[in-house]
């Protein structure tokens, strides 16, 4: 609609001028300097310090940001809808912008590396009930924790469940959920089996329609990697290997000395 209106607009003439509007333009155009490469910013800029509790507060609300820069200065970036923060040139959070004043929004993944050294303070921890509400802290999390205390006890149990969460920062969410959940299946409740079972989610994914609908060689339901990676490379036209070169050792080596 607004590209309508312009051109419209192009037509008209201001009061008594001899030229149209389109016209004026099409000779300034030339001489106009080319946009720049960057993008303009349209954020508030503010340099903060980084609290005791890990967290910097940005027009009355307060944010977190990663436990390894308490006691710094960052810059957080203030958009109509989101905050970044920056350490340096390194983006280290990025947040939805609260609107209303006094609020506290927390990413549990900030906190991970010091639940680790302390893990009782997880079950109170404000990041886990936020992380509870939006999602991303799932039921297959809870029950994959309750298996893991009951296995390894209160502290050890908790401290595997951080060490799965830190799996978050190099593999997705969605196959850390169903690496999670077949690991809780087969009883396997340590960080490495989580991580190999998101790992062959990943892979599953990776499959082509083609693979996914082919059916099973065979009944049964271990599945071998090699096979599978196999699979997916060119057919191997290389000749065959042979030792034959290797004969003309034969001729050059020495005869047995008679023994003594």
């Amino acid at each position: 609609m607004i590209e309508r209106w312009d051109e419209a607009d192009d037509a008209r003439r201001i009061r008594s001028r001899s030229r149209t509007i389109g016209e004026y333009f099409a000779a300034e155009q030339p001489l106009l300097d080319p946009l720049p490469d960057e993008p303009f910013e349209t954020g508030r800029l503010f340099t903060l310090r980084v609290d005791r509790y890990s967290q910097i507060s940005v027009r009355t609300n307060r944010y977190s940001v990663p436990v390894r820069l308490i006691g710094r200065n960052v810059r957080a970036m203030l958009h109509a809808s989101e905050l970044v923060v920056y350490d340096g040139r390194e983006e280290v959070a990025r947040h939805e912008r609260l609107i209303a004043k006094g609020g506290c929004l927390l990413d549990l993944d900030h906190y991970l590396e010091a639940l680790v050294r302390k893990p009782g303070a997880l079950p109170g921890a404000t990041g886990l009930d936020q992380a509870r509400s939006a999602g991303r802290f799932t039921p297959v999390h809870d029950a994959w924790w309750a298996a893991a205390v009951k296995a390894h006890g209160e502290r050890d149990g908790t401290r595997a469940l951080i060490k799965v969460l830190l799996l978050g920062r190099h593999l997705p969410h969605e196959h850390l959920v169903t690496g999670r959940a077949a690991a809780l299946k087969t009883g396997a409740l340590t960080s490495d089996a989580v991580a190999l079972e998101a790992r062959k989610a990943a892979e599953e994914d990776g499959q082509t329609q083609e693979e996914s609908a082919r059916p099973a060689a065979g009944p049964s339901n271990v599945t071998s990697l090699a096979s599978r990676r196999l699979a997916h490379l060119p057919p191997d036209k290389r000749p065959l290997p042979s030792v034959a070169h290797y004969d003309q050792l034969l001729r050059l080596r020495r005869p047995d000395r008679p023994t003594p």
